[in-house]
């Protein structure tokens, strides 16, 4: 057994493409983990069919959600990846620990709230509403000892570290207490045409798709927002725009904010926009659309990497699965 910490995070595939949000906030932080720590990766499409949605669609994004992870830099040989729907053991997880959760406890998690407002509670399936409680299962299922968390997810971690410590209490020791995996410097890439606002699918105008064409890429960065002044430096507050460029250059450059504030003193801010969207295009979209694209043409392959994953994670999951049913008096 390693005695490396046991990692364990997942990404929906909701998405024609990842944007550089999802790469230089969640990707390069997976890539990086896979030294340090025993790390099990999932894409999880049971979490996508919470709402309405096209089958066909997410078979390409779940095949597509897979050989990004890849073309990131996760490799299948050091971190186990793999397709939740192919672990049936996460829906069975799901169903014991359900029966753990108050119905108060699941109704005061903050995103199944917003997201019922905005849908309507009689367009918002129980699946939305339960989801949470399949997450732990995700987490608990793999004996994870850590979870890189951002602040929306915190609510959800509080609850899994509950259920685990509950069905320990109420039965037998079985599951790993999981602890929050915070990164030093967690990257929060703000939109290129609303900075006040995390980058996000859902505001495509300022989302920088990694396998949109390198000319889309482009013109969203020369389009991007920043403000009336001329002075290139890092304020969040008054500055949001420019200090956010600056930091997508650092991240994908490596150079320090104090450095790029130096070399851009006698720059405007069309140099800025500029230098961000080339960075991004040569270091980070044309590689990984590259890889992508050769992956996607061998399906065979593809289909061979997530049956592989897929049974390493059923190794550990079914062995957990094992230990909460006998735990629970249920019959073998």
């Amino acid at each position: 057994m390693s005695s490396k910490k046991r990692v364990l995070s997942g990404i929906q595939p909701t998405a024609d493409s990842f944007q550089i949000g999802n790469y230089l906030g969640a990707l390069k932080q997976w890539v990086q983990l896979q030294d340090t720590h025993d790390t099990f990766y999932s894409i999880v499409d049971l979490h996508a069919i919470t709402g309405e949605h096209d089958p066909k669609v997410l078979h390409q994004r779940t095949l597509l959600a897979f050989a990004q992870v890849i073309a990131a830099g996760v490799d299948p040989e050091k971190s186990t990846l793999f397709v939740q729907s192919q672990v049936p053991e996460h829906a069975q997880l799901a169903w014991v620990l359900g029966c753990q959760t108050g119905f108060g406890e699941a109704s005061r998690m903050t995103q199944f709230k917003d997201k019922s407002k905005k849908g309507g509670m009689d367009r918002t399936s129980v699946g939305l509403f339960t989801y949470p409680i399949l997450q732990a299962a995700d987490i608990l299922l793999y004996q994870a000892d850590q979870v890189p968390v951002g602040e929306d997810q915190r609510q959800h971690l509080e609850l899994t570290r509950d259920l685990a410590i509950r069905f320990n209490n109420n039965f037998t020791k079985t599951f790993t207490v999981p602890e929050p995996y915070i990164v030093k410097e967690s990257a929060k890439i703000l939109d290129l045409q609303d900075p006040t606002a995390k980058m996000s699918k859902s505001l495509p105008a300022g989302c920088v798709f990694l396998l949109d064409d390198e000319q889309i890429i482009m013109k969203k960065f020369k389009s991007a927002v920043t403000d009336s002044d001329r002075e290139i430096k890092f304020d969040t507050e008054l500055k949001p725009g420019v200090s956010n460029l600056l930091s997508i250059i650092s991240l994908v450059s490596g150079a320090d904010i104090s450095e790029l504030e130096s070399e851009f003193s006698s720059k405007g801010y069309g140099d800025l926009k500029q230098r961000a969207g080339e960075l991004v295009i040569e270091s980070v979209a044309r590689p990984f659309k590259s890889k992508v694209d050769e992956l996607m043409k061998d399906k065979a392959q593809l289909n061979k990497l997530m049956n592989q994953g897929a049974q390493k994670a059923k190794q550990v999951a079914g062995e957990t699965l094992r230990t909460v049913y006998q735990n629970l008096g249920f019959v073998s």
